[in-house]
């Protein structure tokens, strides 16, 4: 596939992986390893493979394990460091990488592995806004995003009863951000930030922007992929999903590339 459309990434690493319990304390949860790469590196792989040529990754919690990362991959992967990662939400990350792009991008998060076809979906749509959504996954702790009738985003919860009865699917963590929503989520952000950081890019900040800017919701029902936020995540990861994107791999011929620059 050849992407001309969006040439930048975004992925949030800042978090602190507390509810990986000690694990989270000796590594960014983008550094757990399932196969020969840590899965951040396997993300960043797989967005090179679609055509992305800028990745800033939002680093905070332990950032000292990224700059090997970047230094591997100088000339694609750029660091942007939140200071207040401690005391702060995910939209405070993406704040703090504002002012390195100015066009459309991808936006995933650090600590989710996916097949190549998540990025691919989201790209050969003309929506210039995408939230990419998968069926059910049964994973615990999912994100259930309720849709109009043009299939827009209205509203995302873990909690199934704070939605109404069109629940399109379970929120992935990719998203597809033009420049305009973008702007209108950092209109959100920065009034929200008056009072608190703890203030998250999807459930508050895209929601609240989806009402001004169309969000399109993409729904890819049989995606492979896997959240790992605690440690039931990470045994299904390893278990369960990873085995499943290794065998696709090797069914499709899928080599994913080393991300080198040229």
């Amino acid at each position: 596939m050849i992407n001309t459309v969006v040439p930048s990434a975004i992925i949030l690493a800042a978090g602190m992986g507390v509810r990986m319990q000690e694990l989270g304390t000796q590594m960014p949860k983008g550094y757990i390893c399932l196969g020969t790469r840590v899965i951040l590196e396997e993300s960043i792989s797989h967005l090179v493979s679609v055509g992305i040529r800028h990745i800033v990754i939002v680093t905070g919690h332990l950032a000292e394990f990224f700059e090997p990362l970047s230094a591997k991959y100088d000339g694609i992967v750029q660091l942007v460091h939140n200071p207040l990662y401690a005391e702060s939400g995910s939209m405070y990350s993406l704040y703090c990488a504002r002012h390195h792009l100015d066009e459309d991008f991808l936006l995933l998060e650090s600590d989710i592995i996916y097949e190549r076809k998540a990025l691919t979906s989201c790209l050969e749509r003309p929506d210039k806004n995408i939230v990419l959504l998968s069926g059910c996954t049964n994973s615990s702790d999912e994100i259930f995003v309720e849709t109009n009738l043009e299939g827009h985003l209205v509203s995302m919860s873990k909690n199934r009863d704070d939605l109404g009865a069109a629940i399109a699917g379970e929120f992935v963590g990719i998203s597809k951000i033009s420049q305009s929503l973008f702007g209108v989520m950092l209109s959100s952000a920065k009034e929200s930030f008056l009072t608190t950081r703890h203030v998250d890019y999807e459930t508050d900040c895209l929601v609240s922007s989806a009402g001004l800017v169309a969000v399109s919701c993409h729904l890819v029902e049989d995606l492979i992929w896997s959240e790992i936020d605690d440690a039931s995540h990470l045994g299904r990861a390893r278990n369960v999903i990873y085995p499943r994107l290794q065998k696709q791999n090797d069914e499709n011929g899928l080599f994913l590339p080393s991300a080198q620059p040229a």
